[in-house]
């Protein structure tokens, strides 16, 4: 098997329990940072699928590794080559099929729940069974200003109160708003870097923005929860491969 192309903008946002998982599956896995001066390639032919992980741009700033990610999120789906997003990975999927990344109705930063979209097509209900299994899902992890919206032919999967669409399907393509590729590492560095833009979130919008403390007492179930989550969505994703 040719391996999956991970993307990753920034250091401190790596593939974490991604990674894990896929190596335990025996996937093979091409990581380029571009943070830390590797260049995304200009084609998909030595891979088979691929992933595009989180960072805390914004999917609309103007960098050339963001718009490279977009060319190569179009030419795996004309080419059939499933696609996986989080967070920016998702927002950066929707700007490249067409759909549009604005800010979020309000920010979401900590372990939130997420549901069934009632509102979209019927055809929905069938599809977040399909790759999330059954409601009520576990709480998952988020840190994010913006949201994206649909794509034609886009099927929305879930949702929140502060954020209408949390996760899309486009055939074997999934695009999400949340980090269900988190692991205790990665929660340790991104929560000893908390920046102003997180404190005047926090104070604003309680609801939706843990508190630091809160967000590492919750791991302890969190975690392996949404690891069993991402697992299922993973193996999901991973079936793509095989039609």
């Amino acid at each position: 098997m040719k391996p999956v192309l991970v993307l990753q903008h920034l250091h401190d946002d790596g593939p974490a329990y991604f990674g894990d998982w896929l190596a335990r599956e025996g996937v093979p896995m091409d990581l380029r940072c571009t943070e830390a001066g590797q260049d995304f390639p200009t084609d998909l032919s030595a891979h088979a699928g691929l992933a595009i992980l989180g960072g805390s741009m914004s999917a609309n700033d103007d960098l050339p590794s963001l718009r490279r990610a977009e060319s190569l999120i179009r030419e795996a789906v004309a080419n059939g080559q499933p696609v996986i997003g989080h967070c920016l990975g998702g927002q950066l999927m929707a700007r490249a099929l067409g759909g549009q990344v604005r800010r979020s109705i309000a920010p979401e930063i900590g372990w939130q729940a997420i549901s069934p979209d009632v509102d979209a097509e019927a055809m929905a209900a069938a599809a977040s069974d399909d790759w999330f299994g059954p409601a009520p899902w576990p709480k998952v992890f988020q840190w994010h200003f913006e949201a994206f919206s649909l794509p034609t032919g886009a099927v929305s999967l879930a949702t929140s109160p502060a954020c209408r669409h949390q996760a899309f399907a486009l055939g074997p393509h999934l695009a999400m708003q949340f980090h269900v590729e988190l692991d205790a590492a990665k929660l340790a560095a991104w929560s000893a870097a908390i920046g102003q833009a997180y404190v005047e979130a926090h104070a604003r919008h309680p609801g939706c923005v843990q508190s630091v403390a809160a967000m590492h007492a919750q791991a302890a179930t969190g975690l392996p929860d949404q690891h069993r989550f991402a697992e299922r969505i993973y193996r999901r994703w991973l079936a793509g491969f095989m039609v």
